[in-house]
């Protein structure tokens, strides 16, 4: 059974378990291996302070939510109005851990995430993931997102900038 709410204080852990987890497997593989050993290991920990910043309700913190199947927490979603797209909420983070890629929890929690958003006033969402990165972009198409031709690059820490592709939903 697939379980979804918002994130609480007490949940930080598990995000940083999902969070570190989908991060070393997906990104893990684009990166020295020091430094993704580091980055795994920040993803971890960084959570606590994040959901009890979001919890406080501070504006442009955005909304933390958790999935969890038959109570092991397996995805999370973070979703706040977006800064440059008006009308849109941006979905600044979408992990599933790999241990429950392919079992409908990501897709389960997508559904949530737009329903709340929609229920926020949004007409629609859109996302940024790497460019090079096939399961994700399969994931977000399959999802009704689109892509909306614009792309970026993201520089994680190690000087080694990454291009991304945006993806939108609207309606």
């Amino acid at each position: 059974m697939i379980e979804i709410r918002r994130a609480g204080p007490a949940d930080g852990e598990a995000l940083g378990r999902i969070h570190a987890a989908a991060w070393e497997a997906a990104y893990g593989p684009f990166f020295a291996p020091e430094f993704a050993a580091r980055e795994v290991r920040s993803r971890r920990t960084r959570w606590h302070a994040r959901v009890a910043a979001s919890a406080e309700a501070s504006a442009g913190r955005g909304t933390i939510l958790l999935a969890e199947v038959d109570g092991r927490p397996l995805a999370l979603s973070v979703f706040l109005p977006s800064p440059t797209r008006p009308g849109l909420a941006e979905i600044g983070t979408f992990y599933g851990h790999p241990d429950g890629w392919g079992t409908g929890v990501a897709a389960a929690l997508m559904a949530e995430t737009l329903r709340r958003l929609g229920d926020a006033g949004s007409v629609g969402a859109h996302l940024w993931t790497l460019r090079d990165t096939p399961r994700s972009r399969r994931f977000y198409v399959k999802c009704g997102f689109t892509e909306t031709g614009a792309t970026r690059t993201h520089d994680f820490g190690d000087g080694n900038p990454l291009a991304q592709v945006e993806y939108e939903r609207t309606g």
